[in-house]
């Protein structure tokens, strides 16, 4: 058999070494020892926005980008939002398994035990404004919640992360709700007993039981956003909890990184789109606006996915059934045109410019009585499982220690201060 390794040369110096390789990855700091002598510190990777490099190891979301698999611990996400439910999925992305039945019902008793927010959190929110935006409210509450459970910084207790976990899971529900409310001047609604958490969720917003068409397509987006590998987000909770910094603490720094319009914000810009195209008679014009590089074209393409997007086709059907409910969307057509244009032309087929999870999810939201404002927050959300389960992970994993990457020093050498009056 041959060896599991790589032969590197090094041409300045002629020596030859052997680096193991393990899981189709070499350890970078195997490449420390290519030296031109003692005194050199050797070699580092060079990888601006962590392009090719893998930060940890982990068994809960693999993505095939060329080939538009995602799966949750093994299971296609395909079968989980036709099958499953978004608690029963925050269960498996956490605990590694599906549960049972009695497992799930005592795991949904525990969340909808601790939906409520501490006492008086409410008065949080009287300092802002009625404009303020629902994600600076969303990260304000995580930031609260490190303050209102001192206990939560005993992030090496297993027992106690597990308490944090259970809050966290529930209570960004409730913070994204109550955001809300607050914005538009409304008291806030309690959780009702009975509903499940997608249910709660349309309840604590809209005072009312939504339709379960509409309940079973706001779970469906929740599974589809639960998790997504190391993403911004995910890798931003991951470098701020190797610091051992508390969960909520890593939350608020986790959404501030999905926040922004790279990130979080997609669906609102396909939106912007679609309302600026206004028609299905105009998309030839824009087609052609955009390969001339005078526009782009928003939720489509993908930093991972080379392919088409497999949340693109669950969201595209579930825009259906909502629809059904509320009434279509004029834009849908406008989406679905311009979505068929973009795939039989050799222009997006070359760049592998596939639809993405952001092209549809803003119409449904919006069909949904969102405003654009609040699509972050819906992202926000049920990703909050997913970075829970990075974190627990995290805190398991004996190979991690505080985040700390490199740099590339390319300033000035070493350089004598020189007295004010005798510089120039």
């Amino acid at each position: 058999m041959p060896a599991e390794t790589i032969t590197i040369t090094d041409n300045r110096t002629g020596k030859t070494y052997e680096v193991p390789i393990q899981d189709e990855t070499i350890r970078a700091t195997d490449l420390r020892k290519i030296k031109v002598d003692a005194e050199d510190f050797g070699l580092m990777t060079y990888d601006p926005a962590y392009m090719n490099t893998a930060s940890c190891k982990s068994t809960i979301t693999f993505i095939d980008g060329d080939k538009g698999i995602l799966n949750y611990r093994g299971y296609p996400i395909e079968q989980l939002a036709e099958h499953g439910s978004y608690l029963e999925t925050a269960y498996l992305l956490w605990k590694g398994q599906l549960p049972t039945a009695e497992e799930l019902a005592a795991f949904t008793a525990e969340v909808n035990a601790n939906l409520p927010l501490p006492e008086n959190f409410a008065r949080i929110y009287d300092g802002f404004g009625r404009d303020a935006h629902p994600m600076s409210l969303l990260m304000t509450g995580f930031a609260a919640m490190a303050a209102a459970y001192p206990d939560a910084k005993h992030v090496l207790d297993k027992e106690c992360r597990t308490t944090q976990i259970y809050r966290g899971l529930a209570q960004a529900m409730t913070l994204g709700a109550w955001g809300y409310r607050f914005r538009k001047g409304l008291p806030m609604v309690a959780p009702k007993a009975g509903l499940s958490f997608a249910g709660n969720f349309l309840y604590m917003l809209f005072g009312e039981e939504a339709d379960p068409r509409l309940v079973h397509a706001m779970d469906i987006l929740f599974i589809l956003h639960a998790d997504h590998e190391q993403n911004c987000s995910t890798s931003t909770m991951r470098l701020v909890g190797s610091s051992q910094a508390d969960p909520f603490s890593s939350l608020a720094a986790a959404s501030a990184a999905l926040y922004g319009p790279l990130h979080g914000g997609a669906n609102e810009a396909v939106l912007k789109m679609l309302r600026h195209i206004g028609s299905v008679e105009n998309i030839p014009e824009f087609i052609e606006k955009v390969k001339a590089g005078e526009g782009r074209l928003m939720g489509f393409g993908h930093r991972v996915y080379k392919n088409y997007d497999p949340r693109a086709r669950i969201i595209k059907a579930a825009a259906e059934n909502v629809f059904a409910v509320t009434g279509k969307n004029p834009l849908l057509d406008v989406a679905s045109e311009l979505e068929k244009i973009a795939l039989h032309d050799e222009y997006f087929i070359k760049r592998k410019l596939y639809p993405n999870v952001d092209f549809y999810s803003g119409l449904i939201y919006e069909a949904l009585g969102f405003p654009a404002e609040m699509f972050t927050v819906l992202f926000a959300i049920p990703r909050v499982s997913g970075w829970l389960s990075q974190w627990e992970e995290l805190m398991c994993d004996d190979d991690q220690k505080i985040g700390r990457p490199r740099q590339i020093y390319l300033g000035s050498p070493k350089r004598d201060y020189t007295p004010v009056a005798d510089r120039g």
